[in-house]
């Protein structure tokens, strides 16, 4: 079966929009997710994501592979989504609708746990925001998140370990 990358690269310029259309479709739920889990807002992962394949599309010359593909993505949303928090400087709002992103199955949680642990991980500085949400939402291991964000894999075990250390902390402190 042929990737959509290999499409993309085989096809003459003037049809390229059907085989793109092919690799946003494939990849627009892990990128939204990201998004989505690290902003906690609707509108600005989605505003993300579409700047994120934007981007895609004029660098696409570069692209070697559909495993680079992924990884580039992926550490491009990552970089996105940090900047639009330090840019807007607040910190994500955990909001009533929270309604699962298209990646996700509905899984029964516990609500109340689940907004506790939303609003101590919305508490973390960037980095460790997104270390977690990496690790946790998007199921990446240690090594892929130190590739996605460009630094070393102790360094992300390290932030992880403290990101969960603090917010056991927090939660032990308010008796949950």
């Amino acid at each position: 079966m042929k990737t959509a990358m290999f499409l993309v690269q085989q096809q003459p310029a003037r049809s390229a929009p059907p085989a793109f259309a092919t690799i946003v479709r494939e990849h627009q739920a892990m990128v939204y997710s990201i998004g989505w889990h690290f902003l906690r807002d609707r509108a600005v992962a989605e505003e993300l994501a579409q700047d994120v394949f934007l981007q895609l599309h004029r660098n696409l010359d570069s692209i070697e592979s559909p495993a680079h593909m992924t990884n580039w993505l992926r550490r491009v949303m990552t970089q996105r989504c940090i900047d639009q928090s330090r840019r807007a400087k607040i910190r994500p709002r955990v909001g009533l609708d929270d309604a699962p992103e298209p990646s996700v199955a509905a899984v029964e949680r516990d609500p109340m746990l689940s907004g506790i642990l939303d609003r101590q991980i919305a508490r973390l500085p960037e980095r460790s925001r997104m270390i977690v949400v990496l690790r946790f939402q998007e199921e990446m291991e240690p090594a892929e998140i130190a590739e996605t964000m460009g630094i070393p894999v102790g360094t992300v075990k390290s932030n992880l370990h403290r990101a969960l250390a603090l917010m056991r902390g927090r939660m032990e402190k308010a008796k949950v």
